[in-house]
């Protein structure tokens, strides 16, 4: 094989194009940009093809994008087969449509908000088509209880609720270790570390407690309710249950929801029994306040139960959001594993931007009702 090259001999009726070499796909190298740049501006009129050697469509399209489809037809006489070649790769070339031009930034800009606005409104249309199909399926199991499926309620009970309760419990612990630090080290200036108590106590009842478990379990419970209903849809198996005339929401979606709902106020609790725990440590450590007293504190105060009820009240509605995001995104998995991914992903991330709402609605409404 010899590299393709090429000379141009200038006359005074036009320019002549010498062709020597392979003019193929691997002998061509970075020579259809330098003939392109020698030959702009130039006509030429004759193609010598005395020493071409062998001759494809990459060396076709050389010629024909360097020329702009100019050469002459009398050019390959020499050449017949070359000459056929050169003619198929110019029709080819002049019959493609152009590339698209792409917008100006600012038309990308919009565009991109439009579809993000568009998707939006898909979302949020299916969210409510989910969410009718979900209380008609409440509905029927509150009607037909004996059509409860009572191992799968038990199930979910115990894989979402009670495996969750070290981790649940662990967290709330540090958590309110490091308020206790915080609350200690900020009343100590003040002379009033004693209400240190107080502190834990309205921080871990109220807010801490029911935010924590809720957002752990929205990335250990929605994610693993979606990636279990992705799976199933993707398997066709919830096909197969309507088949069978098997209602999936009856089937999937109820046991995790009720799950849910019982479990979240039990770890809501003895999530606030580890945040005690650990502000407690810090307190019996740092100033030397005794459980006894740290709970007699506690107890003398009778705000305590209200923020306690406050904070049980926040879990169940909680749980509610938490198992219909991670359903719904189960179900809406298309049937591929990047579908998959992303819902489990969006299960996740609408979860925890779900709970931290709710929060700040629940604030903003006990602020008003002044509880």
């Amino acid at each position: 094989m010899s590299q393709a090259d090429y000379e141009i001999q200038d006359a005074a009726d036009g320019a002549t194009l010498r062709l020597t070499g392979d003019w193929t796909t691997t002998a061509l190298g970075r020579l259809p940009q330098r003939l392109k740049s020698d030959l702009d501006g130039r006509r030429v009129d004759g193609v010598d093809t005395a020493d071409l050697g062998r001759f494809d469509t990459a060396g076709a399209l050389a010629l024909v994008q360097a020329s702009g489809g100019r050469l002459p037809k009398s050019a390959w006489k020499g050449r017949p087969e070359a000459g056929r070649i050169y003619k198929m790769i110019e029709a080819l070339e002049r019959k493609s449509a152009p590339a698209p031009k792409r917008p100006d930034m600012l038309t990308r800009s919009f565009g991109k908000i439009g579809r993000g606005v568009y998707d939006f409104g898909t979302e949020a249309m299916l969210s409510l088509a989910f969410l009718g199909r979900l209380m008609t399926a409440v509905v029927e199991a509150a009607r037909h209880p004996g059509d409860i499926r009572w191992p799968a309620w038990v199930s979910q009970a115990e894989r979402s609720g009670l495996d969750a309760i070290p981790i649940v419990m662990m967290t709330n612990f540090f958590i309110g270790a490091v308020v206790a630090f915080i609350g200690v080290d900020l009343l100590t200036d003040f002379g009033a570390q004693v209400f240190a108590v107080q502190l834990i106590g309205v921080a871990m009842f109220r807010e801490f407690a029911v935010v924590i478990a809720s957002v752990l379990l929205a990335g250990r419970s929605s994610s693993s309710f979606a990636a279990e209903i992705g799976s199933m849809r993707m398997n066709q198996e919830v096909d197969a249950m309507q088949v069978m005339g098997v209602n999936p929401f009856q089937a999937l979606v109820v046991p995790r929801l009720a799950a849910l709902v019982v479990m979240l106020p039990l770890l809501t609790f003895l999530g606030m029994l580890g945040g005690l725990f650990g502000g407690l440590i810090v307190c019996w450590s740092s100033l030397n306040l005794g459980p006894a007293f740290f709970f007699q504190r506690l107890v003398e105060d009778g705000t305590m139960a209200q923020h306690m009820m406050v904070g049980l009240v926040k879990a169940p509605v909680f749980a509610l959001v938490i198992a219909a995001i991670g359903c719904r995104q189960g179900m809406s998995v298309a049937g591929d594993v990047e579908s998959l991914g992303r819902r489990v992903t969006a299960a996740v991330v609408q979860a925890i931007f779900a709970i931290i709402l709710l929060d700040a609605i629940f604030a903003l409404v006990f602020l008003e009702l002044d509880i």
